[in-house]
């Protein structure tokens, strides 16, 4: 409902018209063929108690808007030291500007207080836990770490994951059939955290594996037997001939 259009059709309703005409009239953009669909939208009832609360609601929404954009400004000035680091991240499929900057806030952008990957995955929470006892490991979820890390890390994996051809998107897709939507994000950020370490060791660039790394990796044969097995599953006969 932020739109221009939507918004200028709350304004006019704020204002007194109610003519659905009139108010679809207002479409913008994409939005104009579909004036005779909205016209129909727009017939109602909209008295003067809804107009109080639509006002309320949009004055807020404002008030929301100037505050983040100011705090922003704040975080822009901040960031000085940090241009480079934000930048790196940002070439990491899913990784926008907000969630460079959370990464850069969390750590301090300084590699070198984690040992490894492994470290600061477990210390952001996104890497697999074990429960022991008796002398036995189980899986136990993921750990406990820093909430607003994994939480960017989180939102990050799902955009990453629909990135078309890339490996996040092939490693998601890996994992989501057998084990599910949510362990396969979580294995998504875990990844997407253990290569923003290496960048930021490293000052290397980010270069994605391919969406067809995980078939690369499998041996020839292997995979030919799979493939097969598939196309049998389906009811074909599958004959083979060596490539000359």
């Amino acid at each position: 409902m932020l739109g221009k259009s939507q918004r200028a059709m709350i304004e006019a309703l704020i204002a007194g018209e109610r003519d659905p005409a009139v108010l679809a009239g207002m479409a913008l953009g994409r939005m104009r063929p579909k004036i005779p669909a909205l016209s129909e939208a727009l017939v109602g009832r909209f008295a003067a108690h809804h107009a109080v609360v639509a006002r309320a609601i949009l004055d807020h929404i404002d008030f929301l808007d100037r505050t983040i954009a100011r705090l922003d400004e704040q975080v822009a000035q901040r960031l000085g030291p940090f241009l480079a680091a934000v930048a790196l991240l940002k070439t990491i499929p899913g990784v926008g500007q907000a969630t460079a900057e959370v990464i850069v806030a969390e750590t301090g952008a300084d590699m070198s207080r984690f040992p490894t990957a492994g470290h600061l995955a477990a210390w952001a929470g996104v890497a697999p836990a074990n429960h022991e006892s008796a002398g036995k490991r189980r899986p136990a979820g993921t750990r406990h770490g820093g909430a607003w890390l994994k939480r960017a890390l989180v939102e990050a994996a799902k955009a990453a994951a629909r990135t078309k051809g890339s490996y996040f998107g092939a490693h998601y897709g890996q994992i989501a059939p057998p084990r599910g939507p949510n362990r396969a994000t979580m294995a998504v950020a875990h990844s997407i955290l253990v290569v923003a370490w290496h960048m930021l060791s490293t000052g290397a660039t980010y270069q994605d594996l391919g969406g067809d790394y995980f078939a690369r990796r499998r041996a020839p044969e292997l995979e030919t037997r799979r493939l097969v097995a598939r196309l049998e599953a389906l009811g074909h006969t599958v004959t083979l001939t060596p490539a000359a």
